[in-house]
């Protein structure tokens, strides 16, 4: 990065009101830091992203590395080897099947922390999170967990699709958008969005399977 550049900054989370403020207090001082590199501020503005309605298909995209731990109990009940004390960090040669446990156990936490009681959370309802998974990359990463205090992190980064089941379903994807998947996202991991170009609204999504069944015959 040089003097000049410029770079659009997403801020997420499920808390509206935070952003409010977040956004209040950059428009009354336009002076931003990022560690020792000062930025201004030249422009604020809200996004609302959504999957879109019940039968919507598309593609999550991770912007940030994705963070997935297997804790000790569920290393032997997936045959992944491990010290019986501490979590696994996940791999490709674990197979899906922790990693989309881990995955919706997380967002399990998320949505009993920010949506209403009485609604089902991903684990309550059947069928995956998202219908495909397509790896991009793992890597390894050192990162500060605190002051002094450095470990070496397993990441990788995804393409979910999905096709929207129901309005229980939309709100549980939509709130990956707003809180990242997987764990450490006050870190900046897991950071998801929609690929714009994926999305296949309801309407046309139907039209299309009708579509492809006719050519079929």
């Amino acid at each position: 990065m040089q003097e000049g550049d410029e770079r659009t900054l997403l801020v997420a989370a499920p808390e509206r009101d935070l952003l409010g403020v977040i956004a209040n207090n950059l428009d009354k001082n336009r002076e931003l830091n990022i560690g020792e590199m000062p930025f201004e501020v030249t422009d604020i503005s809200l996004l609302a992203p959504d999957v879109g309605e019940p039968g919507t298909r598309g593609v999550l995209e991770t912007g940030t590395g994705v963070l997935v731990r297997v804790p000790p109990e569920r290393c032997k009940e997936y045959g992944i080897e491990t010290d019986g004390e501490n979590p696994t960090f996940w791999k490709p040669k674990h197979t899906l099947e922790p990693l989309k446990t881990q995955l919706e156990n997380n967002l399990d936490k998320k949505h009993s922390q920010f949506c209403p009681a009485d609604l089902p959370g991903p684990s309550d309802r059947p069928g995956d999170l998202f219908d495909k998974y397509e790896l991009i990359k793992t890597f390894a990463l050192p990162v500060t967990v605190t002051q002094g205090v450095e470990m070496t992190y397993i990441m990788s980064k995804w393409r979910f699709g999905y096709e929207v089941q129901d309005d229980h379903h939309r709100r549980h994807l939509n709130l990956a958008l707003d809180t990242g998947i997987g764990e450490r996202n006050t870190l900046g991991f897991g950071f998801v969005n929609i690929d714009e170009e994926s999305v296949i609204p309801a309407g046309e999504a139907a039209l299309e399977g009708v579509e492809n069944r006719g050519a079929a015959r």
